[in-house]
């Protein structure tokens, strides 16, 4: 899920158990390959199907591969275990969409049984869905399988990907996680023979950042070397490219986040607004007057001042007092407990649709999250049943949806315990200067607190990424903006921009 896909330093004593993971590493790749015991792996397991994906029917071959992690003394410190959803007698030149997702310690579950996969999570509501077996599995012809082929991506400590307890510590980096995801890409093109397709990355939350930095290390010499791969199209969903905080000083994430929460407030009938009519008028109000506001600061006169927050209650349905209070700086994480607090409820974070009671919050900030407490249940048993009972994957191997140690350890490159910080949108401007045929999607949901629409805006216009290069695109939907009815809205936009990027209209 995007699910962790970072927040912010303002979220982050809780949120940033929500970011993702990984490793820098010298690779080998060998099938069979033996761990530490001599054991030869299970991997790879191969299996053949067929469906529709768009419309059409498409023969393809699912893959669970591994790619073995060695130390500096080359022995055995791990694996990078992917599975890869290959078309049949495709050719080589057929685009390839590489897939992960967040956390940093995530693995790529979400994105697989929710948009990608060929086969997904199914729920009688999308919006109150079932939590408690049995979960339903459905096929998904809004797969993408039938304009490009499908990898997906774990990286070490999620999934399958494993990495030895000396190692996990250079493993898991901000640097380190491009490294590795460099390689890997590298491995894959190397073993299937597909250097001269089209190639794409898509990364959910912190998956962004991973698809910035990867996409800049891909087109430079970051590893020591010219790598000299080009991209054809990066996809960010939920992209937390710069981190707003909403702290003293930093009035981003109140400004940022205005849309979504008048969109939100609009969605429970707690303003007379449409939802498309109050995202509207929020950024209207957000870019002429309230920024204007916010930069007065303690000069704006107290008639200003409650005009203003009395312009923040129409929009958001919170009280004038609760935003005076606060000093018109209503941040989302602040609005996700107080837009429903008079009914006993609480909205969630990384999608605002979703509600539950107040009372017997446990403070997890994932597993108590309205809408992720209500739908991972579903993804985590349905991926499970899926690779056991249809890619016969291996019963002795578990599959880890997230590991949050991997958050805490995580290393942004800035010191010890010391949370993300920068735009890290630069390291994907650098790589679009580099590539000028390079092209960006990204998809935002309406109702996501998490990284708002208005946040992705924001960042896209402080970042020397070029504008005509780019499409932004908002879906009524949260964090992970495929669920619900705009899965089949978001694959059709991510049809059209494979087919208009990849340079070739051929088809398997």
């Amino acid at each position: 899920m995007t699910l962790f896909g970072t927040i912010g330093a303002h979220v982050w004593r809780g949120a940033a158990a929500l970011l993702l993971m990984i490793a820098i590493l010298a690779p080998a790749h060998a099938e069979g390959a033996a761990d530490k015991g001599g054991v030869a792996t299970p991997y790879p397991v191969v299996t053949h199907h067929a469906s529709k994906f768009g419309g059409r029917k498409i023969f393809y071959t699912a893959t669970i591969g591994e790619m073995p992690l060695f130390d500096d003394k080359r022995q055995p410190a791990g694996r990078i275990v992917s599975i890869s959803y290959v078309a049949t007698n495709a050719g080589r030149d057929r685009p390839v969409l590489f897939v992960f997702n967040g956390g940093p310690g995530s693995s790529s579950v979400w994105l697989h049984m929710g948009l990608v996969g060929p086969r997904r999570a199914a729920f009688t509501n999308d919006i109150q869905p079932e939590t408690a077996a049995p979960f339903a599995l459905a096929d998904n012809p809004d797969s993408l399988l039938d304009v490009a082929d499908v990898v997906l991506f774990d990286p070490p400590g999620t999934g399958f990907s494993r990495a030895d307890g000396a190692e996990r510590k250079r493993y898991f980096s901000l640097k380190g996680d491009a490294d590795l995801t460099v390689a890997f890409i590298q491995d894959w093109l190397r073993r299937n023979k597909r250097w001269n397709a089209p190639k794409y990355l898509m990364g959910e939350s912190y998956g962004s950042i991973r698809a910035a930095a990867v996409a800049r290390a891909l087109a430079g010499t970051e590893a020591g070397r010219m790598e000299a791969v080009t991209l054809n199209g990066v996809i960010l969903l939920g992209q937390v490219l710069d981190f707003m905080n909403g702290g003293s000083g930093d009035d981003r994430a109140p400004l940022t986040g205005l849309s979504t929460m008048a969109a939100t407030a609009a969605y429970h009938k707690r303003t007379t607004y449409s939802v498309q009519d109050a995202y509207a008028a929020a950024t209207r109000f957000a870019r002429d007057d309230y920024v204007q506001a916010l930069f007065e600061g303690d000069r704006l006169s107290p008639e200003r001042r409650r005009a203003i927050a009395t312009r923040l209650s129409d929009l958001t349905g919170l009280g004038v007092d609760f935003i005076l209070e606060h000093n018109l700086r209503v941040t989302p994480l602040m609005f996700m407990s107080e837009l429903l607090r008079g009914e006993g409820k609480q909205i969630g974070f990384y999608d605002g649709r979703y509600v539950l009671p107040l009372a017997a919050n446990g403070g997890d900030s994932v597993s108590d999250d309205p809408a992720m407490a209500q739908y991972v249940p579903g993804y985590v048993a349905a991926l499970n049943d899926y690779l056991s009972s249809e890619l016969k994957a291996p019963n002795t191997e578990r599959y880890i949806p997230i590991d949050f140690d991997i958050n805490s350890k995580w290393d942004w490159g800035q010191g010890s315990g010391v949370g993300p910080s920068g735009n890290y949108a630069d390291a994907l401007a650098t790589a679009m200067r580099r590539n000028p045929a390079l092209r960006l999607f990204v998809a935002a949901g309406l109702y996501d607190l998490a990284t708002p629409p208005g946040a992705a805006e924001y960042v896209l216009a402080h970042s020397g990424i070029p504008a005509e290069a780019t499409s932004l695109h908002h879906y009524e939907s949260g964090h992970m903006p495929y669920m619900g009815p705009s899965r089949a809205l978001i694959a059709r936009d991510l049809r059209a921009f494979i087919r208009a990027s990849s340079g070739t209209a051929r088809q398997p």
